[in-house]
């Protein structure tokens, strides 16, 4: 900084943190998060490590991620852009499976907001999180095992999107924390529920309002966290196996109203299974949208028709399996 360097590495170091670039090497970064995410447990004081990388490249340092995990070392782990909504960039930077990776690595608790105020929230409580160190007796409002902590891993994008209005009500607040929330509550006789999560939202929401015409009470379900929903999900059932009888996930509460007959459409700029499961939950016909291909260049909206993330395929996959005004007229409606 004092000399004026004409470079993009100008790191100024003060007493409250300092930032370390380590290049192309993915690896190298999460032996570094593991390291400094065990200073507490090494040496008496504890560090916020937070490490960025390209989504798609999360899985170069899957092994020191996972035994970093293993060892409970705590940190924060940002991967942003992901997804084929980098278009322009191609398949080697497109991500597909990372959102799986986020369900299934214990010890991580993974999130893919689309909107600011939900990033806002998710962080306030993930710096929480990092430094609990609780036992491990699960919530019974929600069946998980938040008070032993963990770390943190959010999926993010690059792509601007639309902000809503100010919220700041209970039920959001609390909902984007433990993994979904109604952006659009359903109503008694709900036809269809469009779930999304992550950038998608403005295909999801879009295509919410395309099918009202021809669908009732349509709902639109904001996914933050499929791996909290999953993972609370299966904790309760885990729970009435063994005599809880009164075991319900947030998950299940949330999908409890819909009538059976409700189709699910779910939507993830990522392989479809991150968000398939939720027909499990209440028995609804699902039908998954997301990438299970490596992507094409092109532009976002390219790659979204070629995926079917779309408003239009969308709207699509609710008139035709779900019931209501006749399929092939509310088609042609929604297509032109």
């Amino acid at each position: 900084l004092d000399h004026k360097i004409a470079t993009t590495a100008k790191w100024e170091f003060a007493p409250e943190g300092q930032h370390i670039e380590l290049g192309i090497a993915e690896m190298n970064l999460f032996l570094m998060l593991g390291a400094a995410g065990l200073s507490h447990s090494l040496f008496g004081r504890r560090l916020i490590p937070i490490g960025t990388v390209y989504d798609p490249f999360v899985a170069r340092g899957l092994d020191a991620l996972n035994y970093a995990c293993y060892q409970d070392a705590r940190f924060m782990i940002v991967g942003t852009p992901s997804g084929v909504t980098l278009a322009p960039e191609g398949g080697a930077h497109q991500s597909i499976a990372s959102p799986l990776i986020g369900m299934a690595q214990d010890g991580l608790a993974a999130f893919e907001p689309a909107f600011a105020d939900e990033l806002a929230l998710i962080m306030a409580w993930a710096f929480d999180y990092l430094q609990r160190d609780g036992d491990g007796d699960p919530d019974e409002r929600t069946w998980l095992r938040d008070e032993t902590g963990g770390s943190v891993y959010l999926r993010l994008s690059t792509n601007p999107v639309e902000q809503p209005g100010r919220r700041a009500d209970d039920s959001f607040r609390q909902g984007v924390i433990d993994g979904a929330y109604w952006l659009r509550k359903p109503g008694p006789n709900c036809d269809a529920v469009i779930a999304y999560q992550g950038v998608v939202a403005p295909e999801a929401i879009a295509a919410a309002g395309m099918v009202g015409e021809y669908r009732r009470d349509v709902g639109v379900l904001a996914v933050t966290s499929a791996d909290r929903l999953n993972a609370g999900w299966t904790a309760a059932q885990r729970a009435r196996a063994r005599g809880t009888g009164a075991a319900v996930s947030h998950v299940e509460r949330l999908l409890a109203p819909l009538p059976r007959d409700c189709v699910i459409v779910t939507a993830v700029d990522g392989h479809p299974a991150s968000l398939s499961w939720l027909g499990a939950v209440a028995g609804h016909r699902t039908v998954s949208h997301g990438v299970e291909h490596f992507g094409q260049t092109g532009t976002i909206g390219d790659l979204y028709r070629h995926f079917g993330l779309d408003r239009q395929s969308l709207a699509a996959s609710v008139l035709a399996h779900s019931n209501g005004r006749s399929a092939p007229g509310a088609l042609r409606a929604v297509a032109s």
